[in-house]
């Protein structure tokens, strides 16, 4: 338990410090209506709330959403496990939108009773295991904005995206040993992805197999222990790729440098918010993914 705060601690701090990027110093739309403003905190729901044409609704976001680009114009409240509820408050929000799965939960405690406790609503939404589930959210979003006719369609634009990488993952016979790290470069931690949530999910639909052999979606290895999974293919977030200066830099990391993806210059850059949970893209992220773990 003790190792898991130190984790959960590290990854919170290294995500706040290198993701804000000037975030905070972002100002608010002075033309926005007072209609709707909604603070979401939540980077799924930020997705599908412009997938669905509705963007100008939300005042404010959490530090996880950084998609589309236009989000990064936003004021934030904070990540969405230390959120301010002075920071929410003061944007004056007609409803507060968070995800209620597992893996998004929000924080400190103290947050919802404060923000209860001065008459702002809070909705929660149902967390997305799935392509059902996440279908059954967009349409659900879409009846909440009014946006039920291109809820219908970015569903079944998922649908057909999901249908061409079935069909599309029939003509590879290989089956690439895949590992997805996020490298927090302040601790020199590595943070690959497990057998949980999105990411493995779409590396198992494009053809390939995790490389960490772990129940948990996060989980730190230390060089000796990533060299021993020997990826074929490494997907690295931009979140340290980018600060790193490119894939040499990152070839240098230790235990990299052993690994066949490094041996085979088969490293590549991928953003974290695409392999991270299920949106209306997922269809799109998993055929590029496919690209790139079966290139030779």
């Amino acid at each position: 338990m003790k190792n898991k705060l130190i984790f959960l601690t590290c990854f919170i701090s290294l995500f706040i410090l290198f993701s804000s990027c000037g975030r905070f110093g972002n100002k608010e739309d002075e033309n926005r209506t007072e209609k709707d403003r909604i603070v979401c905190v939540s980077k799924q729901l930020t997705e599908l709330i412009y997938a669905l044409g509705a963007g100008n609704k939300i005042v404010a976001v959490d530090l996880s959403s950084t998609y589309p680009d236009a989000v990064k114009k936003l004021p934030t409240v904070g990540y969405h496990r230390m959120l301010s509820a002075e920071g929410i408050i003061a944007m004056k929000p007609t409803v507060v939108f968070y995800n209620g799965g597992t893996d998004a939960s929000i924080g400190p405690a103290t947050v919802l009773p404060q923000l209860e406790k001065v008459g702002i609503p809070v909705k929660e939404w149902s967390g997305t295991d799935n392509i059902e589930d996440t279908k059954k959210l967009i349409h659900e979003l879409g009846i909440y904005l009014h946006a039920e006719t291109k809820a219908d369609s970015l569903c079944n634009k998922l649908d057909a995206d999901m249908k061409l990488v079935a069909e599309k993952r029939k003509q590879y016979t290989d089956t690439p040993r895949v590992m997805i790290i996020h490298f927090g470069r302040a601790s020199n931690i590595y943070f690959p992805f497990g057998h949980k949530g999105a990411g493995n999910a779409m590396i198992e639909w494009a053809g390939g197999i995790n490389a960490v052999d772990t129940a948990s979606k996060f989980r730190t290895l230390s060089p000796e222990i990533l060299v021993q999974c020997q990826p074929q293919v490494i997907l690295a977030t931009e979140f340290g790729f980018d600060r790193l200066g490119g894939v040499d830099k990152f070839k240098e990391l230790p235990g990299i440098a052993l690994t066949p993806a490094a041996k085979d210059n088969r490293i590549y850059r991928t953003e974290e918010h695409d392999l991270l949970y299920f949106g209306p893209r997922t269809g799109e992220n998993i055929l590029k993914l496919m690209d790139l773990i079966h290139k030779k």
